[in-house]
């Protein structure tokens, strides 16, 4: 079996630079696992890469769509597959890096994709109820026109929410299908309030290196919030400032309450859903990956 490894873990943990290491010393080159860098424009608030560190070490599925199209976790399934078999037959280390586990758990097991018309089979084993908060996660104002005992309605809206067929999210367990590959998920992790300091440094920089620019530019090209790509945190609080409604200040704490939030959600994912080793010791976590490929 192909060997991939994947560093999957929290907002500001650190993958980028544990993955740029990973690539350094065992012949590797990074795929992008994160839903708003595909989009070209949109660096400083999705936290990409740099130049510079995309100079030191190959980068994948970066800025491959403009921010007015759509990108799906069957988009991504489809792409990192398709990269992974490209490294893996150039003999170097497919290396997953990112914190949308929707698509790594896509990429790495044999899901398959059905049509629109098999969309309720897949919410099967889920309650009105648990689609509801789905979809109250993901797209709320649609609840406003759909009660929750209109299964399809609510299935549907979901689905146009999430822009694939179905929400990997909450089937239960990984067991249930095949993983494709010899991989290992390596999670980067940290005590909560560090994680929560790196956080706001992390926000306050993007401040300083011009975020609200980047937006702009954004919205002069006719992107607007309601956009798919500017749904993402880091992005979406700053519709308020635009508009006229919100502080800056406003905007900023709602960034940093909301990527809190996601960290907890990160967390409860990774571990429900993944074989995840977790470190908070990078060279431990070398030391793992080293002991993976020689065996």
């Amino acid at each position: 079996m192909q060997k991939v490894l994947v560093i999957a873990g929290p907002t500001a943990v650190g993958k980028t630079s544990f993955g740029i290491e990973c690539a350094k010393r065992f012949c590797g080159e990074i795929i992008s696992g994160d839903s708003v860098q595909v989009y070209r424009g949109m660096d400083i608030g999705s936290a990409k890469a740099t130049l510079e560190e995309q100079k030191e070490v190959k980068h994948h599925l970066l800025d491959i769509r403009d921010p007015d199209e759509s990108y799906s976790v069957r988009d991504f399934q489809e792409e990192a597959r398709k990269m992974i078999d490209a490294l893996s037959s150039e003999g170097k280390l497919p290396i997953i890096v990112g914190g949308t586990g929707l698509y790594i758990k896509a990429c790495l097991y044999d899901y398959v994709f059905p049509d629109e018309e098999g969309e309720d089979d897949l919410y099967e084993e889920l309650t009105n109820q648990q689609i509801y908060d789905l979809l109250k996660e993901k797209d709320p104002a649609a609840l406003e026109k759909i009660h929750i005992n209109n299964r399809k309605r609510l299935v549907r809206a979901l689905n146009i929410a999430e822009k694939h067929p179905f929400n990997i999210t909450d089937i239960k367990s990984s067991q249930e299908h095949c993983c494709l590959y010899d991989a290992l998920i390596i999670g980067l992790t940290e005590e909560r309030t560090v994680l929560y300091e790196r956080i706001e440094k992390r926000v306050d920089k993007m401040l300083e290196e011009g975020l609200l620019e980047e937006i702009r530019t954004l919205l002069d090209k006719g992107i607007t919030f309601d956009h798919r790509s500017m749904s993402g945190i880091g992005y979406k609080e700053f519709r308020g400032y635009f508009e006229g409604n919100a502080s800056l200040e406003e905007c900023r704490e709602a960034v940093l309450r909301n990527t809190r939030h996601f960290v907890k959600r990160q967390y409860t994912w990774f571990n429900n859903q993944l074989d995840v080793h977790w470190f908070s010791d990078t060279n431990e976590a070398l030391e793992a990956v080293k002991a993976w490929l020689m065996g």
